[in-house]
């Protein structure tokens, strides 16, 4: 962890809507005038799309299942060496992961590739990680020790599972039974790397619907914002300063359902994250600009 050149990590699964989180820091970069590092978790991928397919296609006729949400597909080694050195002295560095035609054209290179590894811009005011690993731990690797703030954003699993099927089948072009036994593979990965992250994470976002979503693999559209609520957790309110009356006073129709919970209306959940993590991410940066004045 570092106050002079600190980290922030976005984490969720496939589908759990961890762009909303990055809008929210979009707008308050914007509005405090704040220089981002922007690290995408899907960089640290340790195959393109094509060796992807072959070791998937490897790992089945053994019976197995490789997914990316495991230790085996990605380099979580390189995502704890790029925070531990953002960390000491604001460098490291990055590349992306071409998810489709119009980002490959840019660069000259076919969709599902990595592009090469370029030195992190200089002069940024915080490092912003948005992905599956941004507070694993795993053996001798600790992602989570390096994070000043870690956001877990984690809908109810059937949601979760609706949003997944509706946008791979809608923008990726997978049938939805392909969808459905990515989702059975990954399980165990699931279970053993990505759900112990919220344990770790300093605030998570959950959303739940208030709609039938019993059975996800029917489901004809995904529930909007305003069908459903959003339960906010806080690991420790104390070390934030959250203030409660506050935001209970900012966001109507929000409550408190346990000491360190509140849940607020599915359709406030961008104002909610950026009325929460602004005064986080201000004293971050102010704390920042003292000690390199000093």
């Amino acid at each position: 962890m570092s106050a002079k050149h600190p980290v922030v990590a976005v984490t969720g699964s496939s589908g759990a809507g961890t762009s909303s989180v990055k809008v929210a820091f979009e707008h308050i970069f914007l509005r405090e005038g704040v220089t981002p590092c922007v690290i995408e978790g899907d960089s640290f991928h340790r195959y393109d799309r094509i060796e992807m397919r072959e070791k998937l296609e490897e790992a089945r006729t053994r019976g197995e299942y490789l997914s990316h949400f495991g230790a085996e597909a990605n380099h979580f080694d390189k995502i704890e060496e790029t925070f531990r050195q953002y960390g000491e002295n604001g460098t490291g560095q990055r590349r992306y992961y071409l998810h489709d035609k119009s980002e490959a054209e840019h660069y000259n290179q076919e969709p599902g590739t990595f592009t090469p590894w370029e030195d992190i811009p200089a002069n940024t005011d915080i490092l912003f990680y948005e992905g599956l690993h941004g507070a694993v731990v795993n053996g001798t690797v600790n992602v989570a020790r390096h994070v000043d703030l870690k956001i877990g954003v984690v809908p109810i699993v059937n949601l979760e599972w609706i949003q997944k099927i509706h946008r791979d089948t809608a923008h990726r072009g997978y049938s939805a039974e392909q969808v459905t036994q990515t989702i059975l593979g990954r399980m165990p990965d699931y279970i053993k790397y990505i759900t112990p992250q919220f344990s770790r994470t300093d605030v998570n976002f959950q959303r739940v619907p208030t709609v039938d979503t019993s059975n996800p693999f029917i489901a004809r559209d995904i529930p909007n914002p305003d069908e459903s609520f959003v339960v906010i957790r806080f690991r420790d309110p104390k070390s934030f300063d959250i203030d409660f009356p506050y935001l209970l006073s900012m966001l109507h129709d929000s409550f408190i359902s346990r000491r360190n919970t509140m849940v607020v209306p599915g359709g406030k959940m961008g104002l909610a994250m950026e009325i929460i993590l602004a005064p986080i991410l201000d004293e971050m940066i102010e704390r920042r600009r003292k000690l390199r004045e000093i």
